[in-house]
C-alpha cells in the first residue's frame, strides 16, 4: 500500500474545517441560551477563526520565502553535478483537495547582478593628486658651485648650460643661425605645443590682465625658434628662448636693450629659462596678481627636451626694459622711509637723498617679501632670522656680517627705464619650509602703512580660493607640486603667515592706505 505523507497544510486545513463545523453546531444551539450568552459564544468564535486564518497566512508565506532563500543560497556554492541534478528534478505536483486541483507554480528568484564599475570618464577641472617623487639632485658643473654661483675654479674651464649641452651631444641636434653677437642654437622641432594654460570657465580670473594671459599662452606654448646664454649680475648663466610669434617683428610696447653697440639680446618676444629650484617665482606671480599688486613678471612652468632632462623649469617673460634702480643700502633705505619720498606725488627735498621708487612702493614690495620670506631683497646677510647651512648667506658667509647692517647693499632693486617711480619684482623665490617661529621680521622694519587692497584680501578668508582658482591654469606647476594636494600644503604655509602678519599689524599699529597701481 502506498504511503501518505502529512503535509502541514494539511492539519493546518482540517483545523480551520473543524472550527467551521464547530462554530455551527454551536450557533444552533445559541438560539435557546440568553442574548448576552448568545453574544459571547459568537465572539469567541469569530476570535477563533480570525486566528487560524491569520496564523495560517502569516507562517506560510514567509516560509516559503525562507524556503526560497535558502534554495538560492545553497545554488550559489553548488558544483556543475549538484547544478545538473538541481535541473533535472522533478517539478511540484498539483495539490488535489476533493474535487478541485490548484496547480502551485514555482518560486521565481530575480538575481539582480551589479555590472563591474566603469571607469569614469575625465571631468574638465578634476585632477587626481599625484604622489611626490623624490627628485635627485644633479651635481653642478666643474666651475659651479652649489648655489648656481661661480666657484673657485678656473672660468676658462666653467661650461655653461650651452656648452654643457653641446657636449652631451646637443650640437648634432640642433641647427645653426647666422653668426651674431650671441650664439643661438635652433632645436629641429620648432613646432608649437598646446601649452600648459586651461580655463575652466570661459573668462580668465578678475586679477589677470589680457596682457598678463597673453603672456602665460605665450611662454608655455611658443615653438622655440633659437636658445642663447645669457649672464645677469648675481645669477649663474641663464637661457633665454626666442618665440617664433613675434619673430619678424616686434610686439607692440617691447624695446631692445643694446649696450656698447652690440646686436639686442633679443629678437621679438623671448622667455628666460631658469633652474627646477626656481618653481616657486610661479607661485609668487600667482600671489601678486591675486594680492592685486601687479609688480611681477609674468611666469609659468614648462618642460624643455633640451634642458635639465626634461624637468619643470620656471619661465619668466623677459623684458629688455628692466633697469637696476639707484643704489641704495639698508641705512639709505630706512631714511627713505622716514621721510615718505614721493609720497602722494609730493616731490622731497634735495637733501634727503630720496631715491626715485614711490613711498608706497616699499609696502607693497614688504608685504610680498614677508608672504613668501624672500630674504635675497632686503635682508641679503640674513640678519633678521636663524638661516640655515643651504642658505645662500651662509655658504658665502654673510650672516656673520650683521654688526654693521646700515652699510649692507639692497639688491633685486628693479624698475622699467620708462617707469622709474615703480618697482618691479624679480627673483622671486619663496622659502615655504620656514616655520612661523623664525620668520624674518626684519623686512618689515620701517614699514608704517601697507595697502589696503592686499590687506583686505587675507582677512576676507578667500586666499585659499583664489590662489587655487589662479593656480589651476597653469597644469605643469599644478602637476609638479603633486596635484591640488601638493598646492594646498603651499597655501596653508602663506595662510599661516597672514594671520602671523595681521597679528603684527595690530600690535604695532600700522595703517592701512589705499595704494594705487
Amino acid at each position: 500500500m502506498e504511503s501518505r505523507f502529512i503535509r502541514p497544510g494539511d492539519i493546518e486545513r482540517c483545523l480551520v474545517l473543524w472550527s467551521l463545523s464547530w462554530i455551527h453546531r454551536v450557533s444552533k444551539r445559541a438560539g435557546r441560551c440568553p442574548l448576552s450568552k448568545r453574544s459571547a459564544l459568537i465572539a469567541s468564535a469569530g476570535f477563533i477563526c480570525v486566528f487560524f486564518l491569520v496564523s495560517q497566512a502569516g507562517h506560510t508565506l514567509p516560509r516559503d520565502r525562507i524556503a526560497d532563500k535558502q534554495r538560492y543560497r545553497g545554488g550559489r556554492g553548488h558544483t556543475p553535478e549538484s547544478w545538473l541534478a538541481l535541473q533535472d528534478a522533478s517539478p511540484p505536483q498539483p495539490v488535489r483537495t476533493g474535487d478541485t486541483a490548484a496547480t502551485w507554480a514555482p518560486n521565481v528568484v530575480y538575481i539582480t547582478l551589479k555590472a563591474k564599475r566603469s571607469k569614469p570618464s575625465v571631468i574638465r577641472g578634476t585632477l587626481r593628486p599625484k604622489s611626490r617623487r623624490k627628485q635627485n639632485l644633479i651635481k653642478p658643473a666643474p666651475g659651479f658651485s652649489d648655489a648656481g654661483g661661480i666657484g673657485q675654479g678656473d672660468p676658462r674651464h666653467a661650461k655653461t648650460p650651452r656648452r654643457a649641452y653641446e657636449d652631451q651631444g646637443g650640437a648634432q641636434k640642433l641647427g645653426r643661425m647666422e653668426d651674431t653677437s650671441l650664439k643661438r642654437r635652433v632645436p629641429q622641432d620648432t613646432h608649437a605645443r598646446p601649452g600648459s594654460i586651461r580655463m575652466y570657465s570661459q573668462s580668465a580670473p578678475p586679477w589677470f590682465s589680457t596682457a598678463d594671459m597673453d603672456a602665460l599662452r605665450f611662454l608655455s606654448g611658443s615653438a622655440v625658434a633659437g636658445v642663447s646664454d645669457i649672464s645677469l649680475p648675481g645669477h649663474p648663466p641663464l637661457l633665454l628662448f626666442q618665440g617664433t610669434a613675434f619673430v619678424s617683428g616686434t610686439p607692440p610696447g617691447d624695446t631692445h636693450r643694446e649696450t656698447g653697440g652690440e646686436a639686442p639680446v633679443c629678437h621679438g618676444r623671448c622667455g628666460l629659462i631658469k633652474r627646477p629650484v626656481d618653481l616657486s617665482e610661479v607661485f609668487a606671480f600667482h600671489l601678486d596678481r591675486v594680492l592685486g599688486l601687479n609688480r611681477s613678471v609674468p611666469a609659468v612652468s614648462r618642460r624643455f627636451d633640451f634642458y635639465q632632462d626634461s624637468r619643470a623649469c620656471a619661465v619668466l617673460l623677459w623684458d629688455p626694459s628692466l633697469a637696476p634702480a639707484v643704489r641704495l643700502t639698508w641705512g639709505s633705505y630706512q631714511r627713505a622711509l622716514g621721510h615718505q619720498c614721493w609720497h602722494r606725488g609730493v616731490a622731497p627735498r634735495a637733501e634727503w637723498g630720496c631715491p626715485t621708487i614711490h613711498h608706497s612702493e616699499w609696502s607693497k614690495l614688504a608685504l610680498f617679501d614677508f608672504l613668501l620670506q624672500v630674504y635675497d631683497r632686503l635682508d641679503r646677510n640674513c640678519c633678521g632670522f636663524k638661516p640655515r647651512r643651504e642658505d645662500l648667506c651662509v655658504e658665502k658667509g654673510l650672516h656673520r656680517e650683521c654688526a654693521d647692517q646700515d652699510s649692507v647693499d639692497l639688491v633685486h632693486i628693479v624698475h622699467r627705464q620708462g617707469d622709474p617711480g615703480r618697482l618691479v619684482f624679480i627673483d622671486n623665490k619663496g622659502y615655504f619650509d620656514r616655520d612661523e617661529s623664525n620668520l624674518d621680521f626684519k623686512l618689515l622694519e620701517g614699514i608704517k602703512e601697507l595697502p589696503e587692497s592686499a590687506i583686505a584680501v587675507l582677512r576676507s578668508r578667500r586666499l585659499r580660493e583664489k590662489l587655487l582658482q589662479s593656480l589651476f591654469l597653469d597644469e605643469a606647476y599644478w602637476e609638479s607640486q603633486g596635484g591640488r594636494q601638493g598646492i594646498e600644503k603651499l597655501i596653508d604655509v602663506v595662510e599661516r603667515r597672514a594671520k602671523v602678519l595681521l597679528t603684527y599689524i595690530n600690535a604695532h599699529g600700522i595703517k592701512l592706505a589705499p595704494m594705487g597701481n
